[in-house]
C-alpha cells in the first residue's frame, strides 16, 4: 500500500505568511504541519509516499527530502496548478500503479492517526474508504449522505446540506479509482472534485465504506484553526527543560524548553514550547504558546499565538494573543513623543489592536 500527500495548494487563507511559505510548513507546536501527515502515513506501515507539489516544491523537497528521517521514500510528483484533488490524484497514476493507496492532506491533523483506518481498508478491501466527522457547518465542506450505514451520495460544499458528516482529509482507495477521476469532468470552480470521483464509483456499483472518525480533526488553512491544532497538540506534550533557566524564572506545567534556549527573569506556563537557542528576558509565556527558534521575546507577554524562526517582540505595552507571526518580524516599542503607530505592512495582513 502506497501513501499520497497533497502539498500543492497555496494557502491564500494564511497570507501574507503564505506568500513566502508553505502552508504545509507552517509549524504546529515547533513542527511543520506536513511531517504530521507523514509519520501518520509511517506509522501506519507505509514505506512509498508520493508528494504532490506545486509552486513551493522547492521549499518542500528541501524541508522533506528523501524520507530518510522517517524511514521511508518519497517520490515528488509535480502539479502545474490547484486543478482539484481529483486532478492530484489523476497525475499520481503512474506513481501508485496497481496498489491501493492513503490520500492524506498536507494541511490537515488527526489527533489518533490512521493506522485503524488503513487496517480496517485493507482488511475489506472496499473500492473507497471515507472518513468522517459531525462539523456545524457542513455547508464548508464535502458533505456525505449515508443510508444503512452506506454512503449513498456525496456534495462538495452544499447549499443546503442534507446531513452534517464531513469529510476529513484523508481518504484510501483501490486503483479503481483512477477511472473514475477520467471520467469526471470539472466542477463549477475549474477543479476535478475528489467528490465528483468518490461519486462516480457509487454510481458504478463500487462500494465506499464510511468511518466516523473519533476525536479531533483539524484541517490548518485558516488562522483559528491553526492556533486550536497548536493547543491541542501542545497539550499531548511532556515536559522537557533542556535549556538554561535563571533562578528568577519559573515554568510551569507542560514546557518544553529546548536545548540552547535562555530564560531570564521570565514566566513560562504551559503547555507552551521554547525553541533551541530562543532568548526569553523579563518576560511571560502564556499557555497555548510555541515559540520558535532564535526567537527574541524582552519585556513583552504573548499567549495562545505562534511565533516562527528570528522574530523579536519587545517592550510591548500589552500582551499579544490569538497570533500567528511571521520569520524575522520585528515588533518593537520604541519610546519616541508623539506617541503613534508606526507599521510597514504586506498584502493581506490584519493588525488588531485593543485598549
Amino acid at each position: 500500500m502506497k501513501g499520497l500527500v497533497l502539498s500543492g495548494g497555496k494557502g491564500s487563507r494564511l497570507r501574507p505568511l503564505t506568500y513566502t511559505r508553505a502552508k504545509q510548513l507552517v509549524p504546529i507546536a515547533n513542527k511543520p504541519v506536513l511531517f504530521y501527515g507523514i509519520e501518520a502515513l509511517a506509522a501506519a506501515g507505509i514505506r512509498e509516499i508520493g508528494i504532490v507539489v506545486g509552486d513551493t516544491h522547492e521549499e518542500i523537497r528541501k524541508a522533506v527530502g528523501n524520507g530518510e528521517r522517517w524511514n521511508v521514500e518519497v517520490t515528488y510528483i509535480e502539479q502545474d496548478a490547484p486543478r482539484g484533488l481529483a486532478h492530484a490524484v489523476l497525475i499520481s497514476e503512474e506513481f501508485i500503479g496497481h496498489e491501493p493507496f492513503v490520500m492524506y492532506l498536507g494541511d490537515n491533523l488527526l489527533n489518533k492517526g490512521i493506522a485503524p483506518f488503513v487496517q480496517e481498508f485493507v482488511n475489506t478491501s472496499p473500492a473507497a474508504q471515507i472518513l468522517l466527522t459531525r462539523v456545524p457547518d457542513p455547508q464548508m465542506f464535502g458533505v456525505a449522505e449515508l443510508e444503512a450505514g452506506k454512503v449513498v451520495r456525496l456534495v462538495e460544499k452544499p447549499k443546503e446540506p442534507q446531513s452534517d458528516l464531513a469529510l476529513v482529509g484523508v481518504y484510501m482507495f483501490s486503483p479503481e479509482v483512477f477511472e473514475s477521476v477520467k471520467q469526471i469532468r470539472p466542477s463549477f470552480r475549474n477543479e476535478l472534485e475528489i467528490t465528483d470521483a468518490i461519486q462516480n464509483l457509487i454510481d458504478r456499483g463500487f462500494v465506499v465504506r464510511p468511518h466516523l472518525v473519533e476525536g479531533w480533526w483539524k484541517d490548518t488553512g485558516k488562522l483559528d484553526d491553526m492556533l486550536e491544532a497548536n493547543r491541542l497538540i501542545l497539550d499531548t506534550l511532556d515536559r522537557r527543560l533542556e535549556g538554561t533557566i535563571d533562578s528568577h524564572s519559573r515554568v510551569e506545567g507542560k514546557v518544553v524548553i529546548e536545548a540552547g534556549a535562555q530564560l531570564t527573569d521570565s514566566v513560562v506556563r504551559g503547555p507552551a514550547i521554547i525553541g533551541a537557542n530562543a532568548k526569553i528576558e523579563h518576560a511571560y509565556i502564556g499557555p497555548f504558546t510555541s515559540i520558535m527558534n532564535n526567537v527574541e521575546i524582552r519585556g513583552s507577554e504573548i499567549e495562545h499565538s505562534i511565533v516562527l524562526e528570528g522574530s523579536i517582540l519587545s517592550d510591548l505595552a500589552n500582551r499579544v494573543i490569538d497570533s500567528l507571526i511571521g520569520r524575522n518580524v520585528r515588533i518593537i516599542r520604541q519610546p519616541i513623543k508623539p506617541s503613534a503607530y508606526r507599521f510597514m505592512l504586506g498584502d493581506n495582513s490584519e493588525v488588531g489592536i485593543r485598549w
